[in-house]
């Protein structure tokens, strides 16, 4: 009989452990939220409406206020004509301007071979780029590592 009770206790807490340590990881590997710094400049309005857009989706973004947003985009390559008026950087990928967290969520999914993407300008409806109900068609290009690029979304 005692011996059935060890068996029984023994099993009990071999199951409240696994699912402890499953529970844990889970937290652990799923919780975090993706951290992006933003490079912007101080009074840029629309940039803080982007930033508040990639914080309303899930990510942990560090502002840095520059008055040299061009020696950033420069850093990473990034060509005048694909420029916007901030760029991000985040697990190594840059993003270029008012680029939906969507199409960040799916490049940190995918984690394609490429420097990162960008919308550029700063076409009306995008986010942070809101105006009345006017939205205006637009595409995330993918700028590979030869700097070659291609449409990655389309809104």
């Amino acid at each position: 009989m005692k011996r059935q009770y060890l068996q029984k206790t023994f099993y009990v807490l071999l199951f409240l452990s696994i699912t402890a340590t499953v529970s844990i990881y889970h937290y652990s590997t799923s919780s975090a939220e993706p951290s992006v710094i933003v490079y912007k400049s101080p009074t840029c309005q629309c940039c803080n409406k982007w930033i508040a857009h990639l914080e309303k989706n899930g990510f942990k973004v560090t502002a840095k206020n520059t008055r040299n947003v061009r020696s950033i985009k420069e850093k990473y390559g990034i060509k005048h004509d694909f420029s916007a008026c901030h760029t991000a950087v985040i697990d190594g990928y840059f993003v270029e301007g008012h680029v939906p967290a969507q199409s960040i969520h799916r490049l940190l999914s995918e984690k394609p071979d490429i420097k990162g993407i960008t919308v550029p300008g700063m076409p009306i409806g995008s986010p942070g780029m809101e105006s009345g109900s006017r939205v205006d068609r637009y595409n995330v290009i993918a700028v590979n590592k030869s700097g070659n690029l291609s449409i990655y979304d389309s809104y």
